[in-house]
């Protein structure tokens, strides 16, 4: 099973109705691959939904306890800045802690690493067409 780590902007999508990123929750559902995600990622994902989104309370307890039921939570033991915005490097923090292979971002920043420790740096179109033609 692949393990898998995903930006903020990829919680966002998913849990607003965007197909793409969505499709990457129901695969972990599914069992066909596992999310890794960290406390500063979850708040980060509440935090976009309640002050971008104007998400109701009720509605952004819901998001919490979904992510934490659909994702593995991870505590990464090192604090990172590769990137000038910070909450990206959480992302990263939380890929090298699960020994994640893919990142899946549209973040132009992380993309331009293309790597980084063991994890490939991918859009999410890109990740699901690989996981298509390998039959997931």
């Amino acid at each position: 099973m692949k393990r898998v780590t995903l930006d903020t902007n990829e919680y966002v999508s998913a849990l607003s109705g965007g197909r793409k990123a969505l499709q990457l929750l129901h695969m972990a559902i599914d069992g066909d691959i596992e999310i890794a995600i960290s406390e500063p990622i979850i708040s980060e994902t509440i935090r976009v939904l309640r002050e971008k989104f104007d998400w109701p309370p009720y509605d952004l307890f819901d998001a919490n306890q979904r992510l934490r039921r659909i994702a593995k939570v991870v505590e990464p033991k090192k604090v990172l800045a590769v990137l000038a915005d910070e909450p990206d490097n959480r992302i990263l923090e939380c890929s090298q802690e699960a020994g994640s292979e893919y990142i899946i971002t549209e973040d132009k920043a992380m993309l331009r690493l293309k790597t980084f420790g063991s994890a490939k740096i991918i859009r999410v179109a890109d990740y699901l067409g690989q996981a298509e033609g390998q039959g997931r």
